[in-house]
Order: C-alpha cells, then sequence, then structure tokens
C-alpha cells in the first residue's frame, strides 16, 4: 500500500495470548488520525482482532479518519471523529481508590495474567500494572495507578497508546463484576477523549461504572483522573461477550 506505514504491535503489548491489547491498538490509532491529537472525542471500532508480532499498516488519515490494516489490506481497525455524551460520577478518593487496587491483589477471584493492562505478571514499564476492583460501596471499578517512566516520551507524559489502554481493562472489569459478563468478551469500540497530559511518577486514579447491557453487549463509563480528582481522560467502551456454542 503506498505512502502507508509499517509497524507492528511488540509481543509483549497483549491481552489475551497473542492479540494485541485493544486501549493501546486505539490509542496508537487514535494519535494517527491526527484528530486525536486535541480534545475531540475519537471513537475506534474494532472489526478484526489484531495479532501481536504481525506486520501491520497504517495509511495516511483522511479529514480525521485512520485505519489500520493487516499486510494484505484486509481492515482491521478504524477510528474516526465522534461525540462523547458521558458524564462521570466523581472520582473515588485516592485513600479509596488505594484499597480497591489492595483488594485486587489480594483477591481469588482476580486471575493472574500477564495483560499488558491488568497483569501483575508484567514488568514496571512493560505493563501499566493497572488493578482495579470494586470500591468499598460497590459502586465503581476503580484503581489507584502510579505510570512508571517506561510508559512515557521523553516528557515524561504518557503515549496515547497508553493512555487509552489505561480506558481498557477498567472497563472490562467493571462489565464482568456488575453486569456479569462471561469471560472471553472483548472490546469492540472504543470512544475517548484525553482532556490533559498523564504523566508518569504522578498519582492517578482510574475508575469504571456499568451503563447498560443488552444481551452480549456491556457498555461500561471509564474515566482517568489526578489523584485529586481533575479529569484527564474519558471513555465509553463495548465490550461483547463471545457467542455461546
Amino acid at each position: 500500500m503506498i505512502g502507508a506505514r509499517q509497524l507492528e504491535i511488540p509481543d509483549h503489548i497483549h491481552g489475551y495470548p497473542q492479540v494485541a491489547f485493544g486501549g493501546y491498538v486505539a490509542g496508537l490509532l487514535a494519535a494517527h488520525s491526527n484528530a486525536g491529537l486535541g480534545t475531540t472525542p475519537i471513537r475506534v471500532d474494532f472489526r478484526r482482532s489484531v495479532a501481536v508480532g504481525a506486520p501491520l499498516l497504517l495509511p495516511a488519515p483522511r479529514e480525521g479518519r485512520a485505519t489500520l490494516t493487516a499486510a494484505d489490506g484486509t481492515v482491521l481497525v478504524e477510528a474516526a471523529p465522534s461525540t462523547l455524551d458521558l458524564t462521570p460520577p466523581p472520582a473515588p478518593s485516592w485513600a479509596d481508590a488505594k484499597t480497591a487496587t489492595e483488594n485486587a491483589l489480594s483477591s481469588p477471584k482476580r486471575v493472574v495474567t500477564d495483560c499488558y493492562g491488568c497483569g501483575v505478571l508484567c514488568e514496571p514499564g512493560r505493563g501499566l500494572r493497572l488493578f482495579p476492583w470494586a470500591t468499598p460501596d460497590e459502586r465503581l471499578m476503580a484503581a489507584a495507578w502510579t505510570p512508571d517512566a517506561g510508559l512515557a516520551d521523553e516528557n515524561g507524559e504518557l503515549t496515547p497508546g497508553n493512555v487509552w489502554s489505561a480506558l481498557d481493562c477498567p472497563g472490562g472489569i467493571a462489565a464482568w463484576v456488575f453486569t456479569k459478563m462471561r469471560q472471553g468478551a472483548f472490546t469492540a469500540a472504543l470512544t475517548a477523549t484525553q482532556l490533559r497530559p498523564v504523566l508518569s511518577g504522578a498519582e492517578h486514579i482510574a475508575y469504571a461504572w456499568p451503563i447498560d447491557r443488552d444481551g452480549r453487549k456491556h457498555t461500561v463509563g471509564v474515566a482517568l483522573s489526578t489523584a485529586d480528582g481533575e479529569l484527564c481522560a474519558l471513555a465509553e467502551a463495548l465490550w461483547i461477550e463471545p457467542r455461546e456454542s
């Protein structure tokens, strides 16, 4: 494809084994669209799964729209300017978010994985190490999080791929816990906006809440704030359960 940028998603940036982490791919494509460099919300739709370590193509964006394709031109993911009519609930306190994270790490219900977003097996800087769990009032899924410098650029700001990654797992875990989403579900669409830089080494709170369930489809809201509750990024995500065999 003439003029297309070639890339591969590194092997360690995965959710399910061998599948590129959805939030990271979404943030990469949102930034590539150019529209995602401001506060304009971008909707990213996943048409097919994206494999790690596989050759991919990023054609030049057109009118704020961007596409990620396989090497043969098959469309995998699409991004376009959108709207985000979503008012987040107040952020939980840092103390409550910290308690939620401590409960996540000690819960026998939590699966130990190397997921790029929420895997405890990831080394700092090789994954977000974002560990959400229910707040004490059980109304939100939340995590206290201090991003590692390895997730940031030379200015200490998290890259778009890593900001959007922080908006992925909390929503999925919220759906699993609050709307009883089955295991094996995946992110089908993610609409997000970044309102301010997310700085490595600074305390942040990621939190998520259920919005709707329609059969296999689960809609959740996700926010990322400073420890003082100032909103940094906001998203609405659609997760879909696999069909029952």
